[in-house]
């Protein structure tokens, strides 16, 4: 399972983005294999540009990274933290990131360090300079909290793409129902035009077996027999077409940019406007997408993609051109 299969990442950037805006802690995104998912939010030239740099501060921090989770003291004495996304108990990625000092530095002992990692030392504490300063504390508040949001995301993503590919598997048997109905219709439609030649057949039998008298007689008894026949035709035609009643669906996709499609969906999925339409609403579910049923029977529903700026629109009438026109 990859998180780019059912969401969109720009989400977990911006959500990336604000966090390390609002904490000055540095933090990126990657995937179970350690490739990156999002862009490096924050990061400092300490740790970038100069520790990881250096071929023995790379290999520290390697060593950070893959044997350190939580919130931690790097080698260097920075704070940094790295935790899992996870959906389902399935891991799908980690985010790292951190590269903030919980206290003022001693700055000697960072000369020693920029000495054992071959970095000019004058440079490593101008770049040390520059790193955010926070209390222990609230780093490792911070750090739960990305965690907390991003896990949510990412859960919720999950599901909605899930619960979408669900509907469109329950969509399409829905559409195939109504067009095993509509075949039922048609074909009802054509027995009954049967149905009626056998009874004017039937009707002139009877007449030339009258006409004919004694030797038309038996003619006469199987003329009526048609007759039978042919109503009762026509009374199990009229029962199929009430209980199958005259369904007709239609469905439509309507592609927009993202902006467009947020802005539809702030609309009506926020503050619930509905558009003016020409049949009187029974009631509005809004449990997926923005289904609004009719007195009439039918129904329209508004589903949004999420995986892309898509949006669906289905409706079942009884007649077709209100289906379609519904669409429109």
């Amino acid at each position: 399972m990859e998180l780019k299969d059912f969401m969109d990442l720009s989400k977990l950037q911006k959500i990336q983005d604000d966090f390390s805006n609002a904490t000055g802690l540095a933090a990126i995104a990657v995937d179970n294999n350690g490739e990156y998912i999002t862009e490096g939010s924050n990061f400092t030239d300490f740790c970038m540009k100069y520790t990881r740099g250096s071929e023995e501060g790379n290999r520290r921090c390697v060593k950070c990274d893959n044997e350190c989770t939580g919130t931690y003291f790097c080698h260097a004495g920075l704070m940094d933290f790295a935790f899992d996304l996870v959906i389902n108990g399935e891991k799908v990625g980690t985010i790292i990131g951190g590269q903030v000092l919980p206290k003022e530095p001693d700055e000697e002992q960072f000369r020693r360090t920029a000495e054992e990692l071959g970095i000019d030392p004058d440079e490593y504490i101008a770049a040390l300079a520059q790193v955010p300063r926070s209390t222990e504390q609230r780093i490792r508040a911070a750090a739960n909290l990305l965690e907390t949001i991003t896990n949510q995301l990412i859960n919720l993503e999950y599901f909605k793409s899930k619960n979408n590919t669900h509907l469109d598997a329950v969509q399409k048997g829905i559409t195939q129902s109504t067009e095993t109905v509509n075949q039922i219709n048609g074909y009802t439609s054509h027995l009954k035009k049967i149905s009626s030649r056998q009874r004017i057949l039937a009707l002139n039998a009877s007449i030339e077996a009258a006409r004919s008298g004694e030797a038309g007689a038996g003619f006469a008894v199987v003329a009526k027999s048609m007759q039978d026949l042919s109503s009762q035709s026509d009374d199990i035609y009229k029962d199929i077409e009430a209980e199958c009643g005259s369904i007709f669906m239609e469905e439509r996709d309507y592609k927009f940019n993202q902006e467009k499609k947020d802005a539809i969906f702030h609309v009506l999925m926020e503050e619930k406007q509905l558009p003016e339409l020409p049949v009187e609403i029974d009631h509005v579910s809004y449990l997926d997408g923005s289904k609004i049923y009719f007195k009439n029977g039918g129904w329209v529903i508004a589903r949004f993609s999420g995986t892309e700026p898509l949006l669906r629109i289905f409706c079942e009438m009884k007649e077709k051109q209100d289906a379609a026109a519904f669409c429109e």
